[in-house]
């Protein structure tokens, strides 16, 4: 278990919860869409969950409980920021590796 407490162990513990957190997040606002006079969850925070390392939960969220597929920038914001973060993780292990 010593291996947990390297930066790159605590790394993907993060990226594990922030991607469970930001699937669940979507499966909550999908569940809560169809009770009426629910409380919803803001996109904006929907969209802070991706932008935290959430990106790939928000996706698989997005396509399992099939919420927000239709909004234009949900459909095609997420890839990108699913890409945008691929890109600096492939820059900084060109750089740091």
């Amino acid at each position: 278990m010593d291996w947990l407490l390297t930066p790159a162990g605590l790394l993907g513990c993060y990226l594990l919860l922030i991607n469970l957190l930001a699937l669940c997040l979507m499966g909550w606002d999908k569940r809560q869409s169809k009770r009426p006079h629910a409380r919803r969850i803001p996109e904006r925070r929907l969209f802070a969950a991706a932008l935290l390392g959430g990106s790939i939960g928000s996706i698989a969220g997005m396509f399992l409980f099939h919420h927000k597929t239709r909004h234009w920038y949900f459909r095609y914001g997420l890839p990108a920021i699913l890409l945008l973060q691929a890109a600096i993780a492939w820059l900084l292990w060109r750089h740091l590796g």
